[in-house]
């Protein structure tokens, strides 16, 4: 018997391989789709490629948790992909070196001051670490993705007033937690 269209998520769940072929032929597009919006903004293609294939590895693994139609199923999956894109981002960027690469060769900005962007870029993500993992989701999908207020309300399951408000009580506690860095630092 091979994986078809009414018999792929039971032979999911059974751990039959061909299942699994199903599953990467027809939603692979999708799960590239979502993984790329999500890591693009890091330009490496290595990292898309692993996050993919731990993509469907979840799936693989996780497969037994999975109760519903193949609608449900769908929607499971890129709940699982976005989440997984995400983690990867964080980590990815907790872990920002300097490399010759990250420094431009551009003539109107010195050394300096590229070192210095790279180093607001490390504070902002040391600050974010510091939120919620709601809010922080919130704040890497808001400013780091560009998604808009409505987008990430239906992606998170909230209204558009909630994600506002968490936007809000998010930006307070930054510029707190931000100007204390700056006491801190200037022996205030």
């Amino acid at each position: 018997m091979k994986a078809n269209e009414t018999n792929f998520i039971q032979r999911l769940q059974q751990q039959k391989e061909d299942a699994l072929e199903f599953i990467v032929d027809k939603y692979l597009p999708l799960i590239k789709g979502i993984t790329c919006k999500v890591l693009s903004p890091l330009h490496n293609n290595g990292v898309i490629e692993e996050c993919i294939n731990d993509i469907f590895l979840s799936i693989w693994d996780h497969s037994k948790k999975f109760h519903g139609d193949s609608n449900d199923f769908k929607k499971w999956i890129c709940a699982i992909a976005k989440f997984k894109a995400i983690d990867y981002y964080r980590k990815a960027t907790k872990n920002i070196e300097i490399t010759s690469n990250a420094i431009d060769c551009n003539p109107e900005k010195s050394i300096e001051d590229e070192l210095i962007i790279l180093e607001n870029r490390t504070e902002l993500i040391k600050l974010l670490n510091q939120l919620e993992p709601m809010e922080r989701d919130i704040f890497i999908m808001k400013f780091f993705l560009g998604l808009k207020t409505e987008e990430i309300a239906v992606k998170l399951g909230l209204t558009k007033a909630s994600i506002d408000n968490r936007i809000y009580r998010g930006k307070k506690k930054l510029t707190k937690k931000a100007s204390n860095l700056t006491l801190g630092e200037n022996g205030i």
